[in-house]
């Protein structure tokens, strides 16, 4: 073949694949970018909490750094960590998981997250998600070879998914559900009996479920129900976790996952190739996190209920119907009756009142006519954020 032939076939080839020019940008990420451009913001937007991780965690990975410990750890992480972890989720879930076969840690949720799709996926394998929901559960689904299935859900019922709906969406091809609760965005928290209708789906269908529980140490005045508790649901589930929303450990990235030990194998074959392991100092602050953090997720998961509700309260005094989330640190009030949609909502709050949300739309067409507002940030900053979004909401009535 000539150099002309060559360089023709090279020119019809796009350099980005078709698969990564078709996923869309993330509608959070667009906001931020805007926002950090101004001054003078309150965001209601970054969802991490505003608490500095407690400092017996940073002194614990400061002191392993001045020790030297800065080396590579097995792939699947210190076996320290899973240790701990294992005696965790035994005393909080009542779970049993062997800490040498059947735990990983991972960079964070999100990359657990990918390993778990890229694990059992083959293509045009789907999955079923609730509408709306985290924004990277179709994306990694999709980048796995995968088929997102977004399965609605409604305000009249809190935006929690029901079995109905789901098994109405079952078909030949259906691998798996993936469940994300307490929920990013809507702070909806399933109950047991709730899920344990869901598990009669999955066991009916032969489907695994993948259930992202990051948020569940953030619960008020419910309790957390985890999907692989119940009966019969351990082996079929890919149950994940972290340290970043509990132990307010966001920039540390160290996640986990935990699943019976073939997938947690296939999960580590990709994850040794990929990111090899998660960093050890990070590793050593979620150590610590695991064996002294208690008494500091206790206290901000206090100060995050009383947040919580007076952004509820002051949401619907203003106008916009806002439920009481039971989970997570997210409000997800209608917008209905501005009459603009999401995204006209977030831009226009943001540059006349200098206030910033995430446009509800971000999350999946389910969240269109919401918005997402988060009270992980000073009380302070949230009355005077509640008194611009009144201002803006009484000028467009």
């Amino acid at each position: 073949m000539s150099s002309v032939d060559i360089n023709q076939i090279l020119k019809r080839r796009n350099a980005v694949s078709l698969r990564a020019s078709q996923l869309p940008a993330s509608g959070i990420r667009k906001f931020f970018d805007l926002l950090s451009s101004m001054e003078g913001v309150i965001s209601l937007g970054v969802g991490e909490p505003d608490f500095v991780t407690p400092w017996h965690i940073r002194e614990a990975a400061i002191y392993s750094l001045e020790k030297g410990y800065t080396m590579y750890t097995s792939n699947k992480g210190m076996p320290e960590l899973r240790q701990a972890l294992s005696s965790y989720l035994k005393s909080h879930f009542g779970l049993t998981y062997n800490p040498d076969t059947e735990l990983l840690i991972t960079v964070g949720v999100s990359e657990a997250l990918d390993l778990a799709t890229r694990a059992i996926l083959d293509p045009e394998d789907e999955v079923i998600i609730s509408d709306p929901s985290y924004v990277a559960y179709p994306a990694c689904i999709t980048l796995a070879g995968g088929v997102p299935v977004a399965v609605p859900t409604q305000a009249e019922s809190g935006f929690r998914l029901s079995a109905a709906s789901v098994e109405s969406n079952v078909t030949q091809h259906t691998k798996a559900i993936l469940l994300g609760y307490p929920a990013n965005p809507t702070g909806a928290v399933m109950s047991r009996s709730e899920l344990m209708k869901i598990c009669q789906v999955a066991q009916k269908h032969n489907l695994l479920v993948i259930s992202d529980e990051v948020y569940s140490r953030l619960v008020y005045g419910v309790e957390h129900t985890c999907i692989a508790s119940l009966p019969d649901m351990k082996e079929r589930t890919i149950l994940l976790g972290g340290f970043s929303k509990a132990f307010a450990m966001t920039g540390w990235r160290v996640g986990y996952a935990a699943a019976r030990p073939d997938i947690i194998e296939a999960m580590t074959r990709i994850h040794q190739y990929t990111m090899l392991c998660a960093s050890i100092t990070g590793q050593v602050a979620a150590l610590e996190a695991l064996n002294n953090g208690e008494k500091e997720v206790q206290q901000m998961v206090m100060e995050y209920d009383r947040r919580r509700r007076f952004m509820v309260k002051g949401l619907n005094s203003i106008g916009l119907s806002c439920p009481e989330p039971q989970g997570a640190f997210y409000c997800f009030p209608s917008i209905r009756s501005t009459g603009l949609s999401s995204e006209d909502f977030a831009e226009k709050l943001l540059m006349e009142e200098k206030v910033a949300v995430v446009p509800g739309s971000a999350f999946g067409p389910g969240g269109e006519r919401h918005v997402r507002c988060c009270y992980a940030t000073s009380l302070p900053d949230i009355e005077e954020a509640l008194k611009r979004i009144g201002r803006f909401v009484k000028g467009k009535k």
